[in-house]
């Protein structure tokens, strides 16, 4: 049975741990019940949020509306071949228990991305990526309900237009569709290991790893989280803040004439990626704290909440942040959290 509450406190269901609240707030756990929703004055009539793990958002006050809270549950297997296995997700299971999941298995092209907080149904929406992998690489299809109609609709991977933590669910089509699974293609031999980004490679000989395996990739990855970013548990935040940068093959080079250390990694369309956390440093931000929110000690891109901080104060240190950057390097940054105001 669907219930509806008012005044809900959002603190405990978003990882920046913000103390605001919903008008109105209720939790899915089926598709009957988002059909009955649909077709309410409620919904009908009020401003509406659907949210998931809550882990890649900044509420910046209350929120004026209706919260849909996504907790559709259950995985199965489609199709297996003895080369690749054929998952098909609910929207509201964790992302990092699939991947748990999924390595316990030995099914291989998500070890890379190990402990991301949130819901498997937000990861075609931000086309997460971690390490040189991305979820775009791995998904067939989304199963999605569209709000206006609710009828059902089947997204082919090439019909999301995935790009760098974009998809077309991000933009043209957000708040339109209602994302109830996701359907993954996996290996389940022949692995197609990544272990040549960031210090993947010098975490696994550091455990001592001649031969990597997914489940050591993913224990290298949860280990290099782990100590670089925060829990949100402990400290409030949602990850790396901004996207990396891409800028032109000459406005790199001519970075590089001043800071010879600047690190890069390749991009497309003939452009360099520039690692936002670097730029962010270079600016003297790292660890800075105001008032109760700050930039983390250990990682620049991670913006935190120290316990009683508010969103607009995230908020207002990110734009500070941007305009720092945008004066030191001419480089734009742009934010990869959702800014719900």
């Amino acid at each position: 049975m669907m219930k509806i509450e008012e005044n809900k406190n959002l603190k405990a269901y978003n990882t920046f741990g913000m103390d605001v609240k919903a008008s109105y707030f209720t939790t899915l756990s089926s598709l009957d019940q988002l059909q009955k929703l649909l077709q309410t004055d409620l919904y009908r009539n009020e401003r509406h949020l659907i949210l998931g793990g809550g882990s890649n958002m900044l509420f910046t006050r209350d929120f004026n509306g209706l919260v849909i809270k996504v907790a559709l549950r259950g995985n199965e297997i489609v199709r297996q071949t003895e080369n690749e296995v054929t998952l098909k997700v609910a929207s509201g299971e964790g992302w990092h228990e699939l991947v748990m999941l999924c390595v316990k298995n030995n099914w291989g092209g998500v070890e890379n991305l190990s402990w991301i907080p949130g819901s498997v149904g937000a990861t075609p929406i931000q086309n997460i990526g971690a390490y040189g992998v991305e979820i775009k690489n791995m998904i067939e299809e989304v199963d999605a309900i569209e709000l206006a109609t609710g009828e059902q609709r089947i997204f082919k991977s090439e019909e999301c237009r995935f790009g760098y933590r974009e998809s077309a669910f991000k933009h043209e089509w957000k708040e339109k569709y209602f994302i109830s699974s996701i359907t993954l293609t996996l290996t389940t031999k022949n692995h197609r290991l990544n272990i040549g980004y960031g210090a993947i490679d010098d975490t696994l000989k550091s455990m001592k790893i001649t031969t990597p395996t997914i489940q050591s990739i993913s224990d290298a990855v949860i280990s290099i989280r782990q100590k670089k970013l925060p829990d949100p548990r402990v400290i409030g935040n949602a990850g790396s803040f901004f996207k990396n940068p891409s800028i032109t093959i000459e406005q790199f080079t001519s970075l590089q004439k001043i800071y010879s250390t600047i690190p890069s990694y390749p991009s497309v369309n003939q452009e360099v990626k520039v690692p936002a956390g670097w730029l962010i440093e270079q600016c003297g931000w790292r660890g800075k704290k105001i008032n109760d929110v700050g930039v983390h000690a250990q990682q620049a891109l991670v913006l935190v909440n120290y316990g009683n901080g508010k969103g607009e104060e995230i908020f207002d240190l990110a734009m500070k942040i941007s305009a720092s950057v945008k004066e030191k390097f001419s480089i734009l940054l742009t934010p990869e959290v959702n800014i719900i105001t």
